[in-house]
């Protein structure tokens, strides 16, 4: 797709794209939207949750696939209320042979800027993700893509490197998958978001009318849609931006706005739950919290100064002995977080609580007298200094309080000097994979509700995180369990990658938490979005 003809396309799309509006604060407040027949008052939602980039090669975070799920399409998707996995643009899906999945596409699709949507956009949309693979990108979880063949304009083969990909249908609804137009993405360059909303490069159930990044965005229902979600039930969304939680909570609680989301702190939520005004919406938790260490930077790192594995595995096995994760879930997160002892949460199959034995007291609790002889056994007897980075607005502002309390926690052995340091999301995403940070904070949002989107993104070489762990038996345990057919095998391959994990601490899982969205009383379908695909979806709300 790089023909002079392709490129002279683009230009043309971007050039006669819809101009973008700026969006009047007074249009953010909650209310109606009398101008729409039968469709439901305006409604405005709120989140502090940033957006890194609207080009899904380029972002690999719950901000940015929050709005990327109600504006592009998408070959399968899950109906709100499951996390199963159907044909959503695509007429119908499945393997013709054990390494082909064959998609075809539903008749007459267009995007909302008039061009037509067909096999060549997806072809496209996976081959600029690979050729892109982009340091904050979701490029990894297409490891098993060998290449995408376009049959006719309806007709697309996915040919995989190994036979019976268990997850492959799963992998088509992720941020890796979102379908884009080869008319206005560039082929191998990431797409700035001005040029993809003047390019009205939408096909999913809402189109963006209007764009301040980070500030205020405007969606409106497409007409064109024609997916699994069906039509809006409103019309118009707002989606307001929040620098401070507190100031997002006075707005819920006062009705300026008619939803709170991403991120509410457990004391806000507790002091909401007593107002007769607004719900308090809790649905399925797959999200996790952890500290990610990098192997190169972090004391006696691989290119540090004094360089030593063995001095460096018990560093993270010390800090893996002291941290109390009941005393965070209830002092910082007053129960909204549970600890979390493993890499796979609990309920999904395959979880264990394999950390919960092996560091610490054996049951959970922290043990200072282990983590001091684990130091002193690998030869240091001199307190370690930490430089930890952790983000104050993407995972909310109890953050603060949270790594102010491991910091206390470390501290408090006489064993470690903790530098705590914060930095805001946008460079957070950049710094991290830039082995600006030793050891640093982060969280997930999984991609599709299975034990492999806890695995494979973070622990095979060349992985999301980029914080150059490598292990050749996680890589082979990962690539087989993604194509095991008989689920107890898979499922004690799951366990055993939990197992080599934990031993070598790439991360250490810190806590499992709830979903937790705050809406006025008159808003429906709140509930019916917070299941387990966590997906966020505009087309369900109402009032």
């Amino acid at each position: 797709m790089t023909s002079a003809s392709t490129i002279r396309k683009r230009s043309l799309a971007v050039l006669s794209g819809v101009a973008v509006a700026a969006l009047a604060l007074s249009g953010c407040a909650a209310g109606t939207d009398s101008g729409t027949p039968g469709a439901s008052s305006t409604i405005t939602v709120g989140t502090t949750d940033k957006v890194t980039t609207l080009d899904p090669a380029g972002s690999y975070d719950n901000g940015s696939f929050f709005i990327m799920n109600n504006v592009f399409p998408f070959l399968m998707n899950s109906n709100p209320g499951s996390s199963d996995v159907n044909p959503d643009i695509a007429e119908s899906a499945g393997f013709t042979s054990p390494t082909e999945y064959t998609v075809k596409l539903k008749p007459g699709l267009k995007w909302a800027n008039g061009h037509d949507l067909t096999a060549s956009d997806v072809k496209f949309s996976f081959d600029r993700q690979l050729k892109i693979a982009a340091d904050n990108g979701p490029s990894t979880l297409l490891y098993n893509l060998d290449s995408t063949e376009v049959k006719d304009d309806l007709t697309v083969v996915f040919h995989l490197k190994a036979a019976n990909d268990q997850i492959w249908p799963q992998i088509l609804s992720s941020p890796a998958a979102p379908i884009v137009d080869e008319e206005v993405f560039s082929p191998d360059a990431l797409t700035t978001d001005q040029e993809i909303v003047d390019g009205n490069a939408f096909a999913g159930p809402y189109v963006i009318s209007s764009y301040k990044f980070n500030e205020l965005v405007q969606f409106k229902a497409y007409d064109g849609y024609q997916g699994l979600l069906g039509k809006p039930k409103t019309k118009t969304i707002n989606l307001k931006y929040y620098a401070d939680q507190s100031n997002m909570k006075l707005d819920v609680q006062e009705g300026n706005i008619d939803v709170a989301t991403r991120s509410l702190s457990a004391t806000d939520i507790e002091s909401l739950s007593g107002n007769k005004n607004v719900v308090v919406h809790k649905g399925p938790g797959g999200e996790i919290r952890y500290i990610v260490f990098n192997f190169n930077t972090m004391p006696f790192g691989a290119t540090t100064a004094d360089a030593d594995p063995a001095k460096a595995l018990a560093v993270r096995q010390a800090i893996a002995d002291l941290i109390d994760r009941d005393a965070i879930a209830n002092q910082v997160y007053k129960g909204t977080y549970l600890p979390l002892y493993s890499y796979v949460p609990a309920g999904l199959t395959g979880a264990t609580e394999v950390l919960k034995t092996l560091y610490g007291d054996g049951n959970g609790g922290p043990d200072a007298a282990k983590a001091k002889s684990t130091l002193e056994a690998a030869g240091i007897t001199q307190p370690v200094t930490l430089n930890l980075q952790y983000n104050p607005d993407h995972y909310g502002a109890s953050s603060g309080d949270e790594y102010a309390l491991i910091k206390s926690q470390l501290e408090a052995s006489g064993l470690f000097t903790v530098n705590l340091q914060s930095t805001e999301w946008v460079q957070y995403s950049k710094d991290r994979s830039a082995d600006v940070y030793p050891l640093y904070q982060l969280g997930w949002f999984p991609d599709y509700s299975d034990a492999d989107n806890y695995l494979s993104p973070f622990f095979q070489t060349d992985n999301f995180l980029k914080n150059h762990f490598s292990n050749a038996e996680v890589d082979k345990l990962i690539q087989e369990q993604a194509v095991e057919t008989d689920p107890a095998k898979r499922k004690a391959e799951i366990e055993d990658i939990q197992a080599k994990v934990a031993a070598q601490l790439s991360t250490l899982p810190m806590l499992q938490g709830a979903q937790v969205v705050v809406a006025g009383k008159d808003v429906k379908g709140v509930d019916e979005t917070l299941d387990a695909s966590f997906k966020f979806r505009f087309n369900v709300l109402s009032k």
